[in-house]
């Protein structure tokens, strides 16, 4: 990298201090990265079935997920967050190096297949959503998405990569918007989030554990830790903190900052739709929504063409950010469990088994929505899958975070090592109980 390309990337890496600002008065839109796109990407489409059906189904019964996952799963992204940025490394790069193999294999194996049902559920959701506004061939929809995804990772720069991705985060102020036409019961909203409550029957332990998959989910380490790493190579003046512990203080704060803006965001994003859906759709008896599009649709006689149209958008654009934030995730894990050159900031020349896993993942999910593989249940059961895996998952990342071996003097302890305990335990609570309630009619 060139004198003058350096000095430039310094000056935008918001780790440095401002001489205008001053160094405890972080610059928010700087500040925000990793964090916020992770966040963002959470309300996939995928997410956008889960919360509509929640909303739908349960009415305001389940709003209170939203509220007592935020904490959770903010420590838990802080924690992924931290890894990537103290050791240089991914998650499954760390697991590499300080772990058996086959723990390493079988936790990438989950985290491959989940996305690729995610991706390939998230591309036939798109295409839904966008069929609505302008009718047309599905597959063909599936395949200019398909192809829209692959060029921004395999084509764009990495710093343009990320600000398409940033810019893509707006997209959800469409489901802030359509809940403004949603004669919502504030006072049942309310207390619905005050008064937690679980229906034991009809789906409920199995929808909340599709919340807490879909709000909590492994890609969201894998990308969130691998992002930090890969900053550290678009930011020349940063090093791993195990090698540069000074610049401990600034990089930690950085991470809250964009951590805690990007999960609150993501759950905001997430409540209203589970509001919009549980105020227009609960009350006239609408309780079995499917899939993105189908709540879109759901919504036009109900509470007027806009909303639709703009909820529909608000899929489209969720979509194009999730998708690349799946495949990503997915060949950051491969790769570094296979010891490849990793990193959107590479040369595809320099990364080429990384691009291609990229390209692969993407193109077997769009296979996978135009195949024999019903993309209705796949949008929601890929939810169920991910809060079935992120358990492990979890608890292998909570353990490393706390290794002063792996982490040094920025292993993870006091409220943030509880706080991520807490989230593990509840997210085996939740599986466990769906098993148990599932299995209970075949004794």
């Amino acid at each position: 990298m060139s004198a003058p390309s350096v000095a430039a990337a310094e000056a935008d890496d918001p780790e440095v201090p401002s001489p205008a600002v001053g160094p405890s008065k972080p610059r928010l839109l700087r500040v925000l990265g990793p964090g916020l796109i992770t966040g963002a990407s959470d309300d996939d489409p995928s997410g956008i079935a889960t919360y509509g059906q929640a909303g739908a189904q349960f009415g305001y019964g389940l709003c209170w997920t939203m509220l007592y996952t935020l904490p959770l799963m903010a420590a838990v992204q802080m924690v992924s967050a931290r890894i990537g940025r103290t050791t240089g490394h991914g998650i499954a790069g760390v697991l590499r190096e300080h772990y058996p193999n086959g723990l390493l294999q079988a936790v990438v194996l989950l985290l491959l297949a989940a996305n690729i049902l995610n991706l390939g559920a998230d591309l036939g959701a798109m295409a839904d959503a966008l069929n609505l506004l302008l009718p047309g061939p599905r597959w063909l929809y599936v395949v200019l998405f398909t192809a829209t995804c692959a060029f921004m990772q395999l084509v764009l720069q990495y710093t343009r990569y990320v600000a398409v991705l940033k810019w893509l985060t707006l997209s959800l102020f469409a489901y802030l918007g359509v809940v403004i036409f949603a004669r919502v019961s504030w006072w049942d909203l309310g207390l619905a989030l005050a008064v937690p409550k679980l229906d034991f029957g009809g789906g409920g332990l199995t929808t909340v554990v599709a919340l807490f998959g879909t709000t909590i989910s492994p890609y969201l380490f894998f990308w969130q830790a691998a992002e930090e790493a890969e900053d550290l190579h678009a930011y020349p003046r940063r090093r791993d903190l195990l090698h540069a512990p000074e610049q401990g203080g600034a990089a930690l704060r950085r991470i809250e900052v964009d951590t805690l803006v990007g999960m609150a965001f993501s759950n905001l994003v997430a409540l209203a739709i589970m509001v919009t859906a549980a105020a227009v759709l609960h009350p006239r008896g609408i309780t079995d929504i499917q899939t993105s599009a189908q709540a879109a649709e759901a919504l036009r006689p109900l509470a007027g063409p806009f909303s639709a149209t703009v909820f529909a958008l608000g899929i489209v654009g969720t979509g194009l950010l999730a998708v690349p934030v799946l495949a990503g995730s997915a060949a950051y894990a491969v790769g570094e469990a296979r010891r490849w050159p990793v990193g959107f900031g590479r040369r595809m020349l320099e990364a080429r088994a990384f691009y291609g896993t990229v390209a692969l993942a993407t193109l077997v999910g769009m296979v996978i929505s135009l195949g024999a593989v019903d993309p209705i249940r796949a949008l929601y059961w890929s939810a169920v899958v991910n809060g079935v895996i992120a358990v492990p998952v979890m608890a292998v990342m909570m353990l490393a975070a706390a290794r002063t071996d792996i982490m040094g003097a920025f292993a993870i302890r006091g409220s943030l090592r509880l706080l991520g305990w807490v989230a593990t335990a509840c997210m085996l609570l939740a599986v466990l109980a769906m098993l148990t309630t599932a299995a209970l009619p075949l004794i």
